[in-house]
């Protein structure tokens, strides 16, 4: 074989021997089956290599030199696969199988060096042996010599073969007819799969290249390209190298771009599959090449998590529906007693928390593998605990992280990562918002990204991390914080997570550089760490509940020492709790209150708010369900500029010291569905930009005098379907430029204000009611 050939006969009878084995016990050893599965598809490549290299008797290979290391470890893997077949797994420790199962894993990782190894060393030989014999035979004809050529030219091509998709695939093959019948056309064409990492886009082309009709058309100018994170010039190496022409060193973009030019030129690449798997962002100017040669029947297919539409027409690749879900998973997750109910439950849902990932379902099937049921149980919890991100948490986050001082350049950030698949902006009601309202925006992350983010942050050690996340289980601290080890000097970025056994009862933590903390927790009461009391720069803290009813919180006095807090976000959280601490918070300037218990809070504390907050710009109180009035002393806050109050369906009325608020720029109060009207001293708000009462149901007339509001340039008024009349005085709204509503309240607005308010557009949107976003919470 082609081992003995290049390796002398020693290590072929070990590969034989080691193949014997694997074949022999890969039935029998059930809880190592995956693993020896793998090891049985590497070894059966070396057999394919070894059919190819009979094809061709008459050439001798050159002996390959330090290979004694492979036929050691050969030697060692035919005793551990021995050792596997002997396993019961009722004597089999917790220790033993990780064991085991690591050496299963590096010992088919030698193989795959050894077979790259040995691909290489033959392709060198084949080359070896084709110049040669045009050296010897160029005095022969050319058409003998060409075909002499052509036969060791295709068979270096073989050494370079598609990657063989996995062994069993489920829900992809609509896909491949689809994307299958494109690339039969004759005429050229770019198609881009695009998709989340994990949702199956490199096997996808995989198996459209495997595909039979595929072969027949391209033959073998099949070319399969992992781009990643590879230069241009290394990829048009590697291309060049698939080849089989001898791979020239390009020093310059440029050079590589012509020899790519020249090789799409030439009249053997007619037909021509490429590949590009996994591309960049950053390879654009690759794809723009590649598309200035556009020739009949030149194809290419890239396969990336970011969408190039100016390339030609994205495929979105999305998730396996529930029934291709589960038969993967049981096919990677086989266990002896797959009978059993609570197996059967347990597997709905892992499988539904998975959301269709193939790799997900893979990676966390073969986790669970014969493995007993409270492993399973655990997968379940681990998985249940990702949660939607609201969008105006990494909205102040990232303004003092970053200095992103206006909302939208957050906004724009996440749509670039949703653009890159990395993560999913959705809404309420499915629809993005037309007035820059981010209340309702919430950021979803697959499972496998988010863990991958944070095992990155989680490399450098604990005193040099910029974002330290912590998670904590009962009172099971990490031995750093116990001990005052590794300090966190320099983390500007700290979330700690408790559960609902979690007690109050936590050591010191100096933290000199803290901009931002995040504390989530699940109890009925909670206490802010005493630690917080020193974070001098801290800029953003972010409370979130994360049980059922709304939480008291204690120890909020703290923050009373902290000269730069600037931004204060409180989800689920008693603000009567909060309420009874005297402080003043000099640099505050964003409140965001979202499904807390408000009831009399202010109105009832002897706190003078504009003294605790004198220099408070935007409120924002949200889903606060118990707010009937909205007290008066919160028109004390005369520096406010952005204020809202929305979703607080028992809201009835405004104070009329409203009018107080003369700075005030933005004024939101949507859906308050029992809110009945406006106070007339709303009038008064003369630097009023956009007034947004969009849902407000119960809303039957506008104050008489609005049309004094000077600077309003901007109504929300959809869906507010009592609202019969316009007040005359809208006609002196001079600056006025756009009114979104509805069909019905677009007529309120006919004859005599739009022909006389002549820079006026009017959109009409339809409302979508939809709470499913309310599961994600």
């Amino acid at each position: 074989m082609a081992l003995a050939a290049v390796g002398g006969a020693a290590l072929g009878a070990v590969f034989g021997t080691l193949l014997d084995g694997v074949v022999a016990v890969t039935s029998k050893a059930i809880m190592f089956k995956s693993h020896l599965r793998d090891l049985k598809f590497t070894l059966d490549s070396f057999q394919q290599v070894d059919e190819d290299v009979g094809q061709h008797p008459n050439i001798v290979f050159r002996p390959m030199q330090g290979l004694e290391r492979f036929r050691i470890q050969m030697e060692k893997g035919a005793q551990l696969v021995d050792k596997c077949s002997k396993v019961r797994p009722w004597k089999l420790n917790a220790f033993k199988k990780p064991m085991y199962t690591s050496k299963l894993v590096a010992l088919n990782a030698s193989l795959n060096t050894l077979l790259s190894v040995l691909t290489v060393h033959i392709i060198s030989d084949l080359r070896a042996r084709m110049i040669n014999v045009e050296t010897t035979l160029n005095h022969i004809d050319a058409n003998i010599v060409a075909q002499y050529q052509n036969q060791y030219q295709n068979q270096i091509r073989g050494w370079c073969a598609i990657p063989e998709p996995p062994p069993f695939t489920v829900g992809l093959d609509v896909r491949v007819e689809e994307l299958k019948m494109e690339l039969l056309r004759d005429e050229a064409s770019m198609l881009v799969v695009t998709g989340l990492g994990g949702c199956g886009k490199t096997t996808l082309a995989q198996m459209i290249c495997k595909d039979q009709k595929v072969k027949e058309k391209f033959k073998d100018n099949i070319f399969f390209i992992t781009v990643s994170k590879k230069s241009n010039c290394l990829v048009v190496q590697e291309l060049c190298r698939k080849t089989g022409s001898l791979v020239p060193s390009f020093q310059e973009e440029a050079i590589a771009f012509n020899w790519l030019q020249e090789f799409l030129n030439t009249p053997e690449q007619d037909p021509l599959l490429l590949v590009l798997d996994d591309v960049y962002p950053d390879s654009d100017s690759l794809l723009d090449k590649l598309g200035e040669v556009k020739r009949p029947n030149h194809n290419i297919l890239v396969t990336s998590r970011v969408k190039f539409p100016r390339f030609g027409p994205a495929y979105p690749l999305g998730t396996l529906e529930q029934g291709d879900a589960m038969t993967l998973f049981r096919h990677s997750a086989s266990r002896t007693d797959r009978n059993s109910h609570i197996l059967d439950n347990l597997v709905e849902q892992i499988v539904q928390l998975c959301k269709g990932f193939p790799l997900a379902i893979t990676t966390i099937g073969r986790s669970v593998c014969e493995q007993p049921t409270e492993i399973w149980e655990k997968r379940v919890a681990e998985l249940s605990k990702d949660r939607s991100i609201p969008a105006v948490a990494l909205i102040d986050m990232w303004a003092e992280l970053y200095g992103l001082d206006e909302d939208f350049w957050s906004i724009a950030n996440i749509h670039e990562l949703t653009n890159r698949n990395l993560a999913n902006l959705v809404t309420r009601n499915g629809k993005m918002e037309l007035d820059s309202y981010y209340n309702e925006h919430f950021v979803t992350q697959h499972d496998m990204l988010r863990n991958l983010a944070i095992h990155q942050t989680g490399q450098d050690i604990i005193g040099q991390r910029k974002r330290l996340i912590i998670d904590i289980c009962g009172d099971n601290l990490p031995n750093w914080w116990k001990e005052h080890k590794n300090k966190p000097k320099k983390t500007r970025l700290l979330s700690i997570s408790t559960d609902g056994s979690s007690s109050a009862k936590w050591h010191n933590m100096h933290l000199p550089k803290a901009e931002v903390l995040v504390l989530n927790f699940q109890t009925e009461n909670y206490v802010l760490p005493k630690f917080v009391k020193k974070m001098s720069k801290l800029k953003v803290l972010i409370v979130t509940n994360y049980g059922v009813l709304q939480a008291d919180l204690s120890n909020f006095k703290l923050l009373g020492s902290l000269p730069n807090l600037k931004r204060i976000r409180l989800e689920r959280i008693s603000i009567p709790s909060v309420s009874k601490n005297s402080m003043q918070l000099k640099s505050l300037q964003k409140i965001s209150l979202f499904m807390c218990s408000v009831g009399q809070a202010f109105s009832n504390s002897s706190i003078q708010i504009l003294e605790a907050f004198p220099n408070l710009v935007e409120l924002n109180i949200d889903y606060c369900n118990d707010l009937v009035e909205l007290p008066a002393k919160l028109c004390d806050l005369i520096r406010l500029k952005k204020f809202s109050i929305t979703n607080c369906h028992k809201l009835s009325a405004l104070p009329k010291e409203i009018g107080q608020l003369d700075n005030v720029e933005v004024l939101r109060l949507r859906s308050c569905v029992n809110l009945e009207g406006l106070p007339g001293s709303i009038k008064n708000l003369t630097r009023l930009d956009f007034l947004d009462i969009s849902n407000c149901f119960s809303m039957k007339e506008l104050p008489e005098d609005i049309g004094e509001m000077s600077g309003l340039r901007k109504i929300n008024m959809g869906q507010c379907s009592r609202l019969k009349e316009l007040p005359l005085s809208v006609l002196h709204l001079g600056k006025l430029r756009e009114v979104i509503c509805d069909d019905e309240t677009k007529k309120l607005w006919g004859e005599p204000f739009k022909p006389s308010l002549t820079n006026l557009h009017i959109t009409v949107v339809k409302e979508d009611f939809n709470l499913n976003w309310l599961y994600n919470l």
